[in-house]
C-alpha cells in the first residue's frame, strides 16, 4: 500500500498531524510534499496543457516529482487548513495545475481505482467549502472512493488541541482507515462517476481540442473500454 501526502502547508500543524495518523494507521509506504516548498508555481493560464500536452507546461518538470508520487500510491490525501473558508492557495495553484486532467479533458487511467481524502482543520469553522475544495479535484480527477475528514480544533497548533478533539480525531481516521483498508484492490468508481464518465465520452468523440480527442480515441474509451475495468 502506498500513500501520498500533499499539504496545502509548510509548517506541521494539526492538520498535517491528522493526515499523519491517518497515514499510519493505513500504513505501508508514505510519501509526503509540502507546499509551497516542494512546489510554489502559479498556474499562467496558457491552456497549452490543454491544447497541445502536459509536457508544454513551463512548470512541468518541477511538478512532475509530485505527479508521479500521485500516480504510483494507492491512497492520495489533501490537507490544507482552513485560509479565509477555503483551502491555502498554495494547495489552489498546485490543483491549478491538474486542469487538463479532469474528466472533461485527459483524466489519467490509474485514478478510477485509487482511494483519495480530503483533511482540513480550522480553529472555528470553515473545514466544509475547504474540503470541497480539494474533494472536487479528486472527484474529476476520477478517483474511486473519496472519504473527508474536517475538524474544529479551537487550537492554533496540535499542541493546544485538547483530549476530547483527540478521541474525535483518532475516532475519525480509525473509521476513515478502515475503510480503505477494506476496499483496497477492489474499489471501483461510483454511478456519479460513471455518469459523467459517459458524458464527456460522448462529448470526447468529436472532441473539444485535438489532444483530448486523440487521447480518448487511443485509449479506447469513446468505444467499450472503461478506466476501472
Amino acid at each position: 500500500m502506498k500513500t501520498v501526502i500533499i499539504h496545502g502547508q509548510n509548517h506541521k500543524g494539526s492538520t498535517c498531524h491528522i493526515a499523519r495518523i491517518l497515514a499510519g494507521k493505513i500504513g505501508g509506504e508514505l510519501t509526503e510534499f509540502f507546499l509551497p516548498k516542494d512546489f510554489g508555481e502559479f498556474c499562467l493560464g496558457c491552456t497549452q496543457c490543454f491544447c497541445e500536452s502536459e509536457t508544454k507546461c513551463p512548470h512541468f518538470e518541477k511538478l512532475k516529482p509530485l505527479t508521479d508520487a500521485i500516480d504510483a500510491a494507492d491512497v492520495i490525501i489533501l490537507a490544507s487548513p482552513v485560509y479565509v473558508f477555503h483551502a491555502t492557495g498554495s494547495m489552489k495553484a498546485f490543483l491549478d495545475h491538474y486542469g487538463w486532467r479532469w474528466m472533461a479533458h485527459r483524466p489519467e487511467e490509474k485514478m478510477f481505482k485509487k482511494q483519495g481524502v480530503s483533511i482540513s482543520t480550522a480553529a472555528g469553522a470553515g473545514m466544509k467549502s475547504t474540503n470541497k475544495d480539494m474533494a472536487d479535484s479528486l472527484f474529476y480527477w476520477g478517483v474511486a472512493k473519496n472519504y473527508k475528514i474536517g475538524v474544529g480544533v479551537a487550537a492554533t497548533d496540535w499542541n493546544g488541541v485538547n483530549e476530547k478533539k483527540r478521541k474525535k480525531i483518532d475516532t475519525a481516521t480509525d473509521k476513515i482507515a478502515k475503510k480503505i483498508l477494506r476496499r483496497q484492490g477492489k474499489v471501483k468508481p461510483g454511478l456519479k462517476t460513471k455518469a459523467i464518465f459517459h458524458v464527456m465520452r460522448m462529448l470526447q468523440k468529436d472532441g473539444w481540442n485535438r489532444a483530448d480527442a486523440d487521447y480518448w480515441k487511443e485509449k479506447g474509451w469513446t468505444e467499450k473500454r472503461r478506466p476501472w475495468k
